[in-house]
């Protein structure tokens, strides 16, 4: 992409990496959602954007956000697709709403064709005699929890939010928060 907007004249103002699944909803995807309003409010010109599919493995997903895009006048080149929302006189191209439909609805069906491969060699796996889930043993009692985050669950009980009980304990929000479904009693002090 950078090599793209240097060859085309681009002035690259900002630039956005998702590390997320693209069948999330737009909801979900805040990288995406936080780009999109930093060009609708610095009225930025165009969104160079790797593929399609980066906006959605959905294609009613990606269709909302071309339709957003279109109503805020934000032209988006998509680099492996070679095509952009608007040409270069500022009307909106001409095959553009055919190219999208299809190449959405592909990526939806690539989306759905994994999860049916990862289900079958699931499936497949336990047939087989596999076992899901955590082996025997395992997952700790609420004792062992009770002595690894006693710091954790000292924070929760004098009210500290789950975002500062993270940072100050150095664990995972995700922690904080199974911590305070395991201990919830106590912490409420009932």
């Amino acid at each position: 992409m950078r090599n793209y907007a240097a060859a085309n004249g681009y002035n690259v103002v900002k630039e956005f990496s998702e590390h997320i699944s693209g069948a999330k909803k737009n909801s979900e995807r805040k990288v995406l959602s936080e780009c999109l309003d930093y060009c609708f409010t610095n009225s930025i010109d165009t969104l160079l954007i790797s593929s399609l599919d980066r906006l959605g493995r959905d294609v009613w997903e990606v269709q909302e956000n071309i339709k957003l895009c279109k109503e805020k006048r934000l032209n988006v080149y998509f680099q492996k697709e070679e095509m952009s929302i608007f040409t270069a006189n500022g009307e909106e191209s001409p095959c553009l709403a055919i190219m999208i439909s299809v190449l959405g609805t592909c990526a939806q069906m690539e989306r759905e064709n994994i999860k049916f491969r990862l289900n079958s060699g699931r499936a497949q796996y336990i047939a087989n005699g596999g076992k899901l889930g955590r082996k025997k043993g395992s997952v700790k009692s609420k004792d062992a929890y009770r002595t690894k985050y006693k710091d954790v669950i000292k924070l929760l009980k004098k009210g500290t939010t789950f975002v500062n009980t993270a940072k100050i304990c150095n664990v995972s929000e995700s922690t904080v928060l199974r911590v305070s479904k395991m201990f919830a009693d106590e912490i409420k002090g009932e």
